[in-house]
């Protein structure tokens, strides 16, 4: 899909230049992937200790 992004350049030359992307299009790709990653992850790390475990897990592990 094509979309026009004003983005200033100091911050896709310096994106380019970490990424070591040759393109603006492979620069803003990987900072996507990158973002969604990152918030996925965080999404995870913010629950933990709310999840509840059983104590028969080595029970249900057992029966597969």
């Amino acid at each position: 899909m094509k979309t026009t992004l004003n983005i200033p350049n100091p911050l896709i030359e310096e994106a380019m230049k970490l990424s070591k992307k040759k393109t603006k299009t492979g620069t803003i790709i990987e900072a996507l992937e990158e973002y969604i990653r990152w918030r996925r992850l965080k999404g995870v790390i913010d629950k933990a200790g709310r999840l509840d475990f059983s104590d028969d897990w080595e029970q249900v592990r057992h029966e597969r």
